[in-house]
């Protein structure tokens, strides 16, 4: 893998785009006006959790996979994952017809294992930290002589999660902001660039749970910290940043705020209740934002990436 952020330009995303254009959906640009008038401003809603394994992490995970030259491929892949990433390179394994080992936590979401199994891939846990899936997947790598695809990481990655930022500025002209969650940082990456490549002018804003919120601190400090995570709704953004993902947000990106954990769960239900569409509390994260006032938005237009849609309907009362 070339060094991360080096060489990822427009180009590289665009040519990724039409990699993984047969097997994704381009998902919808949805609006509220309701939600609008609420925030005061004019909201686009990119709808990712209609996406391929119910999150965009299908769009980096497919660009990775494909990228391979047959002689790699052929090797199998692998990855350590809490749910959809995991999910996604095995869905992409099994499109080209490769095997995927996929490591994953113990207490990772029944919802988010049976959709990795469902792909055919062979599901190896380990305990719930992050040192014990570092350890666990270089276990996998050396047995099975696998590549590794990691979640954030991996330029062919967050090129592939970039190409959802194309799609939604193709869709909608002049957006003065774009939003987005912010983990690992992938999806943030490749968001910035394009953005800020299409749209010189238009303002990056990434958001985090207070509960976790090493970006915005790394950000502030202007170096990467690494932080441990207390408990967060959020269970998709307990990662820290990745250093090269670091770097481009350093160049790209012009802020990253925190919300609380009471108004995740809050942007959560207002998106149910308001669109009708089922999101993870991973993907309100960017509305909750709004909703606790946190960024200045009124009379502007604004991109909002919706990230996913994968929620345990197991832990939802359904028997009363």
């Amino acid at each position: 893998m070339v060094e991360v952020g080096k060489s990822l330009d427009l180009d590289i995303i665009r040519a990724a785009l039409g990699r993984i254009r047969p097997y994704i959906h381009r998902t919808p640009v949805l609006t509220s006006s309701r939600l609008d008038v609420a925030s005061e401003a004019s909201l686009f809603f990119k709808c990712e959790n209609f996406q391929k394994v119910g999150a965009f992490k299908a769009r980096g995970a497919t660009n990775a996979v494909f990228a391979l030259d047959d002689e790699i491929a052929r090797r199998g892949v692998a990855t350590h994952s809490s749910g959809n990433h995991g999910a996604a390179v095995a869905r992409a394994a099994q499109l080209r017809g490769v095997p995927a080992h996929i490591v994953m936590p113990s207490n990772s979401a029944k919802v988010k294992i049976r959709a990795v199994e469902s792909y055919g891939a062979q599901v190896v846990f380990c305990e719930p930290t992050e040192e014990a899936r570092e350890m666990k997947c270089a276990e996998v790598l050396r047995k099975a002589g696998a590549m590794l695809i990691h979640s954030f990481e991996n330029e062919d990655v967050i090129a592939g999660q970039g190409t959802a930022a194309m799609e939604l500025l193709e869709d909608v002209s002049d957006l003065d902001v774009i939003m987005c969650p912010v983990g690992g940082g992938g999806l943030l990456s490749g968001t910035a660039i394009v953005a800020k490549s299409m749209q010189p002018k238009i303002k990056v804003i990434a958001v985090e749970p207070a509960n976790a919120d090493d970006a915005a601190q790394s950000f502030r400090a202007g170096r990467r910290l690494v932080t441990e995570k207390k408990f967060t709704i959020a269970d998709g953004l307990r990662t820290n940043i990745g250093e090269p993902n670091f770097k481009i947000v350093q160049r790209y990106v012009d802020d990253i705020i925190t919300v609380s954990e009471e108004a995740i769960v809050s942007a959560m239900r207002t998106i149910w209740e308001t669109m009708k569409i089922i999101i993870e509390p991973s993907a309100a994260v960017p509305y909750a934002a709004i909703m606790e006032n946190k960024i200045g938005i009124a009379g502007k237009r604004v991109g909002i990436i919706l990230t996913g849609g994968n929620v345990d309907l197991d832990e939802l009362r359904w028997n009363l």
